[in-house]
Order: structure tokens, then sequence, then C-alpha cells
């Protein structure tokens, strides 16, 4: 009966409730259907019926109210579980350790650290005692916003209350201090395990963090060590080694330890696909490059945001740029949003060939290949044209994106103005301003972020910009005095 999709819809339910007159009844079967939607992954119908139990005054059993918060997180709505925590406070569930486990680790996903260190202080107020899971999501909190002394604060806390550190505690330690750099503490870390194994998680994050601090032999031994114990390197091993090998150019030894992959039947990964795709594309061998990527398609392998942007450098840098116009198309076709960067190397490739007319040619290609377009495409174009001073090109695509309907915003204007303030041409520029005014277009933080000046000639130029920007109200005081706090 709960297969069917109409029973999570309120006046079904509603009608369910009224054939029973016992609220303990409908409260055990209405939380039967939540635990059910649930755990089959229909989490919508599942939170339509939890809602529908708090409309009847219906208490949800507790056991469906931890597994609806598992299911929330899994699938990443982390703004569902408060509401969820807060409306089965509502309806009178105590929650127990469970469900305040499932809130901290809401708390480590959207690396709230003040909630998290508020839920826990709640859990003392209440009398409920953390268990290894709690202070295990913490210190991985922790870790992740770079908090060390926090971190080993917990650590010291589950030591006094007998707590013992457990391998994922250990491995999420060890994580904060490679994250950072600091591969010395990590060893040391790595050194104090006691009463619990090394694994695999363990071993590959010091050998990413060797990788990442230049330091591959020492990488390459704790890999012999790794394998000394029993325990084979996993494609993630792997791909830490390769990417470093790949940065230092070291592409046949790269290749070496994929034919290693490739005997030892470790399948490759986007990651691993990548990252030679790349290493190819930077000394300009697209030959081997595209072989890759044929390789990758025939491995069942997907192509990614990443594996296109690669391409589209590599085609650019070696000024083939219809080619990389065309991996640019070929993104947009598979539903993925490109970079700004991407289709700045496409407009600088035809800027420097003095070709300003194939770039003004690009949104009509969009449309006659069936590909939507909107204004990400005109703001990414413009802002870039703007950037290397080719602003009468960016002031025609303006023109064309108007012609078709689709409205600029406020990067877009704030671009071509900038651009005509620094070039000394003040009166276009306040042109374009009496325009953002009109439109109501506002300048914030973010927007900022996208102009600030490299060197401290164009930094006078841009305060005067800002500075005008505040006195016609197209950029608040509010917003300024938070550029100016960022810049202390």
């Amino acid at each position: 009966m709960a297969q069917k999709e109409m029973l999570s819809s309120p006046s079904v339910l509603t009608s369910l409730v009224r054939i029973h007159d016992d609220p303990e009844v409908n409260s055990h079967v209405l939380s039967w259907i939540v635990i059910h939607y649930a755990k089959s992954k229909m989490t919508h119908d599942a939170v339509q019926v939890f809602e529908q139990m708090s409309l009847c005054n219906l208490k949800p059993h507790l056991h469906a109210c931890t597994v609806l918060l598992n299911c929330l997180l899994k699938d990443g709505v982390t703004n569902m579980v408060w509401k969820v925590y807060k409306r089965m406070v509502q309806d009178g569930v105590v929650p127990n350790i469970y469900i305040y486990n499932c809130l901290i680790h809401a708390c480590s996903k959207s690396r709230d650290v003040e909630r998290a260190e508020f839920i826990l202080k709640e859990m003392e107020v209440k009398g409920v005692v953390p268990d290894i899971f709690t202070y295990n999501t913490l210190i991985a909190l922790y870790c992740k916003k770079g908090m060390h002394y926090e971190a080993l604060s917990v650590q010291d806390k589950m030591e006094r209350e007998g707590i013992n550190l457990d391998i994922v505690s250990y491995n999420s330690l060890i994580y904060g201090f490679c994250k950072e750099g600091k591969m010395r503490e990590a060893m040391r870390m790595f050194g104090e395990i006691k009463s619990v194994t090394p694994n695999q998680v363990t071993y590959t994050t010091l050998i990413d963090g060797y990788c990442k601090t230049n330091e591959l032999e020492q990488a390459l031994r704790l890999r012999e060590m790794m394998e000394a114990k029993g325990l084979s390197p996993g494609v993630v091993t792997y791909n830490s080694i390769l990417r470093k090998l790949c940065s230092d150019g070291r592409i046949r030894d790269a290749n070496k330890l994929l034919t290693e992959m490739s005997e030892r039947k470790i399948q490759a990964d986007n990651i691993t696909c990548n990252t030679l795709i790349n290493a190819y594309c930077k000394i300009g061998d697209l030959v081997s490059a595209l072989k890759f990527k044929t390789k990758m398609l025939e491995a069942g392998l997907k192509l990614d945001p990443f594996t296109y942007r690669a391409l589209v450098h590599g085609f650019c840098k070696m000024n083939e740029l219809e080619n990389a116009k065309e991996l640019l198309f070929g993104m947009l076709d598979a539903g993925f949003s490109p970079s700004y960067s991407t289709y700045s190397w496409i407009v600088d490739g035809y800027c420097k060939k003095d070709n300003t007319d194939a770039v003004l040619a690009m949104p009509d290609e969009f449309l006659s290949k069936g590909i939507c377009l909107d204004v990400s495409v005109y703001r990414a174009l413009i802002r870039r044209l703007c950037k290397i001073e080719r602003i009468e090109c960016a002031e025609k695509l303006l023109y064309h994106m108007e012609g078709k309907g689709i409205s600029g915003d406020s990067v877009i204007y704030t671009s071509l103005a900038f651009a005509y303030w620094k070039s000394g041409n003040t009166n276009a520029a306040s042109n374009i301003l009496d325009e953002m005014a009109r439109r109501r277009l506002m300048v914030t933080v973010k927007i900022y972020r996208c102009f600030s000046a490299p060197d401290a000639s164009e930094n006078k130029v841009s305060q005067m910009f800002w500075d005008h920007l505040v006195e016609r109200g197209l950029m608040s005081r509010n917003t300024m005095y938070k550029i100016q706090q960022m810049l202390i």
C-alpha cells in the first residue's frame, strides 16, 4: 500500500487518520510509512507524511525521526534536517544520542562549528552522553576547518572519559595536519596510533600529504610500508602519486604507474584520466590527450567539467580555437556550465588573432546548435572582453544580448562601466551607470572581488570608481565597509 504515490498526499493521509479514532494506532502506522519511504529513498514522500502527522497532532516514533533525519543527511538536504528536528521536538519527541549524532553530522556537512558546539552543550544539559560517533564527527569538523587545537582537545576529552580513539578518529586528525601541509605533526599522530591498526585511508592520506608538500620520495616509502603491512594501494592512492608525477612533468613515470594499476586490476577513475589528460594538454600533446579521452569513454567513464576544461585549455594553448570552441559546445550540451576562465581562454585566443568577429558570432553559434543561450554566456564573454580592453566588442555583445530579450546583470554593467572608467572615458562609464541605476542593479562584495586591482597604480583608479558607485547609490555603504574590513 505504501508503494502507491498517492498515499503520501495530505488528503489521503487525512482520510486514513479519520478511519481510526485511536491516535496511538495512527501514530504507529504513519511512523511505519515514514520509515518505509525514507528507507526506499523516497525522501519527499517521507517528509510529507511526517508533516501531515504533525498537522493531525500525531506524535511520530523516535525511530521514524532518526531514519528520516539520516535519509535527509544522505541526500544532502541539511536545511530540512533542522526543520524536521524543530517539528519533532514541538510534537513532544525527546531526542536521544542517535538524533543528536544526526544533528552533529548535519553541522559537519555544512561546516557549522558554532552550531555543533551549541548542540554539544544542549546534550550536556539534557544528560545525553556523547559517544565515539559524536566525538569523531566533531574531530572531523574541526580538522576540516583547520582548528587543530580544538580537534586535539576533543581527543583529550575522549581519553579522559575512557573512550578509546578508533581508526576513524586518527584518520581525521592525520587528515587535518596533512591538509595544512604539517607532515611532521601528521607523522607524529601516525606514531601515536595504538590499539587499532592503520588502514588504507591512513596511508593514502599521508601519501597524498607528502605529494602535496613535494616530498614524493617520502610518499613512495610510505606506499612500500603500506604494502609490507599487507594493504594494497587503491585508486585514490595511485591518483595522489600520479598527480604529483604529472605536475613534475614526469609523464613517462606516470604512464608506468598507470600500467601497474592495470596489471593489478585497479580500475582508473575520472580523476586518474583527467590528471593524464591535463598533463598532456599542458605539454601540448593533444593527440595523447584525445587518445586518453577515448580510453576514458571506452572504460564506461563519462567526461566531466574538468575533462572539458583541460581539453579546451589545451586546444587554446595550441591556437586550435575552432576545436576548443567545439569542446565548449559539447560541454554545454552535456549540461555543464563552463567557468569564466574557460570562456576567457577562447576569447583571448581570438583577440590575439584580432578576430573579434568570431567572439561576436559565438552566441548565434550556440543557438544554431540548439544550446540554450542565457545571461551567463554573455556575462562571461563581456566580462573578459572588458578585462582585455576590447570595450567596443563588449558593447556590441551587450546590444546583441538585449536584442535577444536577455537583460544584463550587475556584473555585465559593472564590467563595462569599469572598463570605460579605466580607459579615461568617464562619460561612457556614467551612461552605463545610469542604466544600472534605472534597472536598480547593485554591486555586492562578491562582484567587487571580480574587479580587485592587481597593482598599486590601478588600485587608485579602482578606488575612485568604487567611491563613485557609493555616491551614486549603486553600492551600499555597508558593502563598502565590508570591503574595507576585508582589505585590512
